[in-house]
């Protein structure tokens, strides 16, 4: 079952980035067995999206309005129930449901740092399943043997092993000098080697930059 989720995920330029067996307490609809976490899958995943009709008819929240529906399908398919992150409150707990996966760790900076997104993951939704499904071993944190370049590379010093610091960044790209960050994406998640293997594109990250600074 495994291979056919994959496989409508992939037709979507999703990737299956986690996933971990449901327990009793878990905010999950009753029967869950399995929880799979969906996320960009790159490269390709932004000329998908913005070809898609959410991007393309000038409403509000296209990326969200996209996932609803796409990963709503898949789970229509699939006899299961479609999670997102947005939509509340409440909110589903995907911070935490990211680290459960062991996939997800967090990172120097205290961002979540993923084994094959690095620290441009995402997750655009999961996907509640009443299988109990075998999922393979995670891999280890990509931070463990890492020169760990993300704790010096943001300009601003807002990212250290302190945490972020919201004002710091914000006053910064209101500078010349942070156009760098605005049309790139964030240096000190660029300067992950996991981040940088992943090929978002920069339209993506200057997008999100946008919707962040605004």
């Amino acid at each position: 079952m495994l291979a056919r989720i994959k496989a409508l995920a992939e037709a979507q330029a999703l990737s299956i980035l986690g996933g971990f067996a449901a327990r009793p307490d878990d905010p999950l609809p009753k029967g869950t067995a399995t929880v799979l976490l969906l996320g960009p899958r790159e490269p390709g995943f932004w000329p998908h999206l913005t070809a898609e009709p959410e991007w393309q008819d000038g409403r509000p929240d296209p990326i969200d309005r996209w996932s609803r529906r796409v990963i709503g399908r898949i789970a229509c398919a699939l006899g299961a129930k479609a999670i997102f992150p947005f939509g509340g409150p409440p909110y589903a707990p995907f911070y935490q449901w990211a680290l459960r996966s062991g996939r997800a760790h967090v990172s120097p900076i205290r961002l979540l740092v993923h084994d094959e997104a690095g620290l441009f993951v995402s997750y655009r939704g999961a996907l509640a399943l009443r299988e109990a499904l075998p999922l393979p071993r995670p891999p280890p944190s990509p931070c463990e043997g890492c020169a760990r370049p993300c704790l010096t590379a943001c300009p601003a010093g807002a990212q250290s092993v302190e945490g972020y610091d919201l004002d710091r960044c914000h006053g910064w790209l209101d500078t010349a000098l942070g156009a760098d960050c605005l049309t790139r994406g964030c240096a000190a998640r660029r300067a992950c080697p996991r981040s940088q293997a992943y090929a978002r594109v920069a339209d993506q990250s200057a997008y999100h930059m946008g919707q962040f600074h605004r």
